[in-house]
């Protein structure tokens, strides 16, 4: 990898608050990844952990570009493959490093269920123990498990986070902004049949936003079939800017506060 690329100074400042940059699509031209990404306004990104044995990766990247953070967690996917024993242990160890500013991606899966749901909820609640212990935010994902997502958020209501790349019902959307967490929507709010993820998206107060792409999955339109890639996090700023009536530099400004807000651990450059 080459050096950190130069910031200009832009009028807008976006943040990509959810993508993978260690997955192959992205890392095999990170350096033209994070060029585009600036040319688009988007000056930070927040590159999310799903496994262990790939956090220290993630570190290296994070160490390399200023203006990029990391995660450190477990996919429900992958929490079968994960012992439960020293996984707090981990957590706060590798959260000591200066560039890890939250946990996760953790949360329930009931739709692929990869992992046992046993596991799944386990794995979830030490994540959800470690956010009140470190006090670091979490990055959730859940899907097809909004009840068992709520009772477990609901033994640590010390905890704080995020609904990421949220594709779920008005109701779950409501819940969670009753428990304090912020929503985080990708490209799917773009998609021809994402109607009722546009009201969700049109009722959610403006200072609990913030905007992912989750690349290199679900590019937005125009670019579907394409790798998503974090540049692409300005579609979906424009697309909030659209349905909530709101000029694009207002959600640029309020979407970047909220993600330092929450993510309070991660310093501007």
């Amino acid at each position: 990898m080459k050096n950190a690329h130069v910031i200009d100074s832009h009028s807008l400042t976006f943040v990509d608050s959810h993508c993978h940059l260690n997955y192959p699509d992205l890392f095999s031209d990170i350096d033209g990844v994070l060029k585009r990404a600036l040319e688009h306004d988007i000056r930070y990104c927040l590159s999310i952990n799903t496994r262990l044995s790939e956090i220290d990766a993630l570190k290296k990247i994070a160490d390399t570009y200023p203006q990029v953070f990391c995660t450190v967690g477990v996919h429900p996917h992958d929490a079968k493959d994960h012992g439960i024993a020293d996984m707090l242990d981990q957590l706060a160890h590798h959260s000591t490093h200066p560039k890890v500013v939250g946990l996760g991606e953790t949360g329930l899966d009931y739709y692929y269920d990869n992992s046992p749901r046993e596991q799944q909820i386990e794995s979830f609640e030490i994540h959800l123990d470690a956010s009140t212990r470190l006090k670091l935010p979490i990055v959730i994902h859940t899907r097809d498990a909004d009840a068992d997502t709520l009772a477990s958020i609901d033994k640590y209501p010390n905890a704080t986070g995020v609904f990421h790349c949220f594709s779920g019902s008005v109701e779950l959307a409501k819940a969670a902004l009753d428990r304090g967490y912020y929503i985080s929507f990708s490209g799917i709010i773009t998609f021809k049949k994402a109607e009722e993820l546009r009201e969700v998206v049109g009722f959610t107060p403006a200072d609990r936003i913030l905007v992912e792409t989750d690349s290199p999955f679900l590019a937005p339109i125009p670019h579907r079939g394409q790798p998503n890639q974090p540049a692409w996090t300005r579609v979906v700023a424009e697309k909030i800017a659209e349905i909530k009536g709101m000029p694009l530099g207002d959600v640029a400004r309020i979407t970047t506060e909220n993600f330092f807000t929450l993510f309070s651990k991660a310093k501007r450059i």
